[in-house]
């Protein structure tokens, strides 16, 4: 067995995605002949992952948005439930999307076969009740923050801080020169790259509030270039938006690279969401936005236990960028927020240092510690 595991995996979306590709490099370092399948993406596919559903099915946030698909994502747990009960892996990786990955990792653990989470669910930010099915569904947490063990062994879940993949990943000193040139926007202009989330429901909410909030910040800072990386599927959707608002000049659209985009921006609009934490580690000030339905909002708002909602806030325990979330998220102030970090570069330089001691903080060997404490469930002592 651990000369070519057998593992099942699933991840939920683009991020999910990305952080399961990291981790599957690692694996296979260690099992070369490993064989991988469940539901994933590109980055899984290319480290030999079979995906026998796409990740963007399961790319759902927000409560009444997710009742809207419900019918499918339950069908595609129950199939995939009974094809992993009857071609039984050595092991069940559930890569974030805790909604999805919890209840299906309680059954197959209680069937005998063993789970691994990767990802903390933010038991910590709200919903702390998920603790209780934490327990019953998983063997072992990866946890990508620091804190996190100290939480999960006071309810008995076994754990491991692995640190943040992408804290390996993305540059201590990220190259912003070679970013624009890759992307083909001029040296010496300021760019804003707006980002207003990889799922549908994101951008149904989001992208035309961001895109009226950037032309007001055109309008400001003349010669301004906006760039938007896009989930392929998504491109026209935010194509459109663009144009409704009357952003043409300067206007960027690419495929994915949103880490490119990153590395490019002065400053970033950016949804909620994994895509912030990954704007600190680029050293980027932002401004945090989201919008969702009124109903889930309430929901959601209710079962919040810090004052927080973006990471980068959360991790430092400071509302170090600002957050504009539901209706105060409009273009007047979404771009009022955003003029303030252009016009203040001491201000930008004290947010970055505050990032760079984040990324170090986050910087492990995170592939090797999570194969090291995968390997110890498939072989306890």
């Amino acid at each position: 067995m651990n000369a070519a595991p057998r593992l099942a995996m699933v991840a939920g979306e683009v991020s999910g995605d990305l952080l399961a590709g990291l981790l599957l490099g690692g694996l296979r370092q260690r099992w070369p002949a490993l064989s991988a399948k469940g539901i994933g993406g590109p980055r899984m596919a290319q480290h030999g992952f079979e995906a026998w559903w796409p990740c963007e099915k399961l790319a759902v946030r927000g409560y009444v948005e997710v009742l809207r698909h419900y019918r499918e994502i339950v069908g595609i747990r129950r199939q995939l439930r009974e094809r992993l009960l009857t071609d039984r892996p050595d092991l069940f990786i559930g890569v974030d999307a805790p909604d999805f990955n919890l209840d299906l990792e309680a059954g197959l653990k209680a069937s005998g076969i063993r789970t691994v989470h990767f990802v903390c669910p933010s038991v910590w930010a709200w919903r702390a009740s998920r603790l209780q099915k934490i327990r019953r569904s998983v063997d072992h947490m990866l946890c990508i923050f620091p804190f996190e063990p100290d939480l999960l062994a006071r309810e008995g879940i076994a754990s491991t801080y692995v640190g943040h993949p992408l804290a390996s990943v993305i540059p201590q000193v990220p190259d912003q020169a070679a970013a624009r040139r890759a992307l083909g926007l001029p040296g010496q202009a300021e760019v804003l790259a707006v980002l207003p989330g990889s799922r549908a429901s994101e951008v149904q909410y989001l992208a035309d509030v961001f895109f009226a909030a950037a032309r007001r910040v055109q309008q400001a800072r003349p010669g301004l270039h906006v760039v938007v990386p896009a989930v392929p599927a998504l491109r026209p959707a935010i194509g459109q938006a663009a144009r409704r608002a009357g952003i043409d000049a300067g206007l960027h659209i690419v495929e994915g690279r949103s880490h490119e985009a990153l590395a490019a921006c002065d400053v970033t609009l950016i949804a909620s969401g994994t895509a912030t934490l990954e704007a600190a580690l680029f050293k980027r000030p932002m401004v945090i936005a989201y919008r969702m339905h009124a109903i889930s909002w309430h929901i959601m708002r209710r079962q919040a236990l810090q004052p927080w909602v973006g990471l980068p806030n959360i991790l430092l325990r400071d509302m170090a960028v600002p957050e504009l979330l539901q209706g105060q998220a409009n273009p007047g102030r979404l771009a009022s927020a955003l003029l303030e970090w252009f016009e203040s570069p001491d201000r930008i330089a004290a947010v970055q240092e505050k990032f760079s001691a984040l990324h170090h903080e986050l910087r492990r060997d995170t592939a090797q510690l999570a194969t090291d404490a995968i390997q110890q469930v498939l072989s306890p002592a």
